[in-house]
């Protein structure tokens, strides 16, 4: 598990080259905001966490697969993530940051598809987003 970054990740590059491309700047990883977001926009308030599926546990996503061996210890690796996901969520909303969430199997798909980000990130209506969006997580955040 040593091998595993956390920045830089082949998902949040291809977001960053998409907002840098469209004239997005944005800062890196800050410190002082709670999870250290993968990307934040100050000037649209905006926070934007790339989250893998397999880590995060994407509910209903087909790689959220769980290893067959030490299943105890990953249940509570997997759980502990969920939870720490949730509070630094709610912590970004509740301290006013607008909040998307992207999750590793919608950023595969080609860049066109990732055009919609574009125009949302100006859109102040849109508190947070998760993509792809799942009914299941929808209906437990409302």
């Amino acid at each position: 598990m040593a091998n595993i970054r956390g920045t830089n990740t082949v998902p949040e590059m291809k977001i960053r080259k998409l907002l840098h491309k469209n004239g997005f700047r944005y800062r890196l990883h800050p410190r002082e905001l709670p999870g250290r977001p993968d990307i934040v926009l100050p000037r649209y308030h905006l926070c934007i966490l790339i989250h893998g599926c397999f880590w995060h546990r994407h509910p209903g996503c087909r790689y959220a697969t769980t290893p067959s061996t030490r299943e105890d210890f990953w249940r509570s690796k997997f759980e502990q993530n969920v939870n720490r996901d949730t509070r630094n969520r709610h912590e970004l909303l509740q301290q006013g940051w607008r909040v998307f969430e992207l999750w590793e199997c919608g950023i595969r798909k080609p860049e066109v598809a990732m055009n919609w980000l574009l125009e949302a990130v100006p859109d102040s209506n849109k508190q947070y987003i998760s993509w792809p969006e799942l009914p299941q997580l929808t209906a437990t955040l409302t």
